[in-house]
């Protein structure tokens, strides 16, 4: 799997410690988000046709980007560049 994504996930949660708190819907999100991210590093490839655990983890992250762009401005570029990873990786 792409060392890039994985690089960029350690910095999002490196990020998350370091922020204040997070509100309870934002927490489900990205704990939904990470729980993907983290069943495709463990399967090693990308998603097959039809296959939908991981369909659209590059739109789920712009989304959740563009939520912590208002609350927490310091998360909102970890989460750009793992969502750029993701559609780079056609995920």
């Amino acid at each position: 799997m792409d060392s890039n994504l994985k690089a960029s996930l350690m910095s999002l949660h490196e990020r998350l410690a370091q922020t204040g708190p997070v509100d309870e819907e934002l927490q489900e999100l990205l704990r939904q988000l990470n729980g993907d991210i983290t069943t495709l590093l463990e399967r090693g490839s990308a998603p097959q046709p039809g296959e939908t655990t991981t369909y659209g983890l590059a739109e789920r992250t712009q989304e959740l980007s563009a939520k912590f762009a208002v609350k927490h401005p310091q998360l909102e570029p970890a989460l750009r560049e793992l969502g750029t990873i993701l559609s780079n990786m056609g995920i």
